[in-house]
């Protein structure tokens, strides 16, 4: 263990951030192409899958704990260890008969995973002064995106591409995952021998005006103070139930989509799919189109730093919904040529970034006020529990309507976004 407390922070903050995005988009990406690959049918899958959402969804309700539990640098060491062991079960535990042991081993996953974030957006606030943290927030939302392009592209073509060569589904997803499981092992070395330990990172001491010594159960009622007190407050907010229904429904499009994009890819085409194999999908969806999504988001913050929040809402609406559209021409031509999908997967997810600024934006603004940071964690909650609800029944919708009935349904959810956006923006203040 390094103790120079002197390093670079570009020893450490790539690779957190790195580390902070494989597990997810590995329990929230990887699983529906891994678990489709198997056979499991598109209405389970959607419902498992999205059902994995659900440690980022309360994992407020369990942050107090890393604050008073140890340190910040524990706690990351702890969780990429246990992501470590996770993904090594994993690889040992795939198998068409054994879905129900691969849940668990995703869900053990999601849990640290979500846990790490916590700890990790903690450290990089405490282990860096305010000039240092504004300096590489550029750094760790690009080796993030690294992680996005390797989680969905990289390792979904490898597992393609053993498909192919080894002719058999199971093991090539074996070996896929045990190869995850080597690379976050030595993330978690590096992070052992590199990631500093400093003065600041100490879990939090309760407030002493020396007439009493401090106590755990002392701090432990403060801290659940300090969380009721957020939580409370945060619905107390003027415009909270507009907020919570625009943080619901703005993403609905997608949310109910996103299950069955990659289900889509890979049915064949008499089921109404595009017949890709595992490879090319990985190509698209996690390749081009995670590429075409980044470059979205930082256009739609250049756009509305220039414009403002309230004037930018229209637009970037629009630039989420409308695109959407371009599933329901896919399912409807189902076109031969690669080319031509990844024109139209681009277009959608440069969409989906361009328009989600606005999303993050309008979170940040009504955050506003004394429990910011804890208000913006109560949000991210809505945030991902948008994702989940649509999902759990997305299959089945699927399997009842087919993909053109499911995507034209997903176009009529597009009012859901006009609806919310008309009133939302009323509220922003610039």
């Amino acid at each position: 263990m390094s103790n120079n407390k002197q390093l670079s922070p570009w020893w450490w903050v790539p690779t957190l951030y790195f580390a902070e995005g494989i597990p997810y988009f590995i329990v929230n990406v990887i699983s529906v192409t891994m678990f489709k690959r198997l056979g499991m049918p598109n209405g389970d899958l959607a419902m498992y899958t999205s059902l994995l959402y659900l440690p980022w969804v309360i994992k407020p309700l369990w942050s107090p704990f890393v604050d008073v539990i140890r340190t910040k640098r524990w706690w990351i060491l702890l969780m990429q260890a246990l992501c470590t062991a996770g993904f090594a079960a994993l690889a040992l535990s795939v198998s068409p008969d054994a879905f129900g042991l691969s849940l668990v081993i995703f869900y053990v996953i999601a849990f640290a995973s979500a846990t790490h974030d916590i700890a990790a957006d903690g450290f990089y606030m405490l282990a860096l002064e305010q000039k240092q943290q504004a300096a590489f927030v550029g750094i760790r939302s690009t080796f993030y995106r690294i992680a996005s392009v390797f989680g969905q592209g990289v390792i979904v073509v490898l597992a393609g591409v053993l498909e192919e060569r080894l002719g058999a589904i199971p093991r090539a997803w074996s070996i896929t995952l045990l190869g995850s499981a080597v690379l976050f092992a030595l993330i978690t070395l590096w992070h052992w021998r590199f990631l500093p330990a400093t003065e600041g990172d100490s879990p939090v001491k309760p407030a002493n005006d020396g007439s009493e010594a401090p106590s755990g159960s002392a701090e432990a009622k403060r801290i659940f103070k300090g969380f009721a007190e957020a939580w409370v407050t945060f619905f107390r907010k003027p415009g909270v139930w507009l907020a919570i229904v625009f943080m619901l429904l703005y993403r609905l499009p997608e949310a109910l989509s996103v299950k069955m994009l990659t289900p889509f890819l890979l049915d064949p085409a008499e089921a109404g799919g595009l017949g890709l194999s595992t490879a090319q999908s990985g190509l698209v969806y996690g390749t081009v189109g995670v590429i075409a999504l980044t470059v979205g988001g930082i256009l739609g913050g250049l756009y509305a730093a220039r414009r403002g929040l309230r004037r930018s809402m229209w637009p970037m609406s629009m630039a989420l919904a409308l695109p959407c559209a371009a599933y329901l021409i896919l399912a409807l031509v189902q076109p031969s040529s690669l080319w031509s999908i990844y024109l139209l997967v681009a277009l959608d997810q440069f969409g989906y970034g361009f328009g989600f600024t606005a999303y993050m934006l309008y979170m940040m603004q009504f955050s506003e006020g004394e429990f910011k940071t804890s208000h913006y964690a109560i949000c991210t909650a809505f945030m991902a529990l948008s994702m989940m609800i649509p999902g759990l029944f997305a299959g089945w919708m699927q399997e009842a309507l087919g993909y053109v009935g499911f995507f034209i349904v997903v176009m009529i959810c597009c009012l859901a976004t006009v609806t919310v956006t008309f009133f939302a923006r009323r509220r922003c203040s610039s």
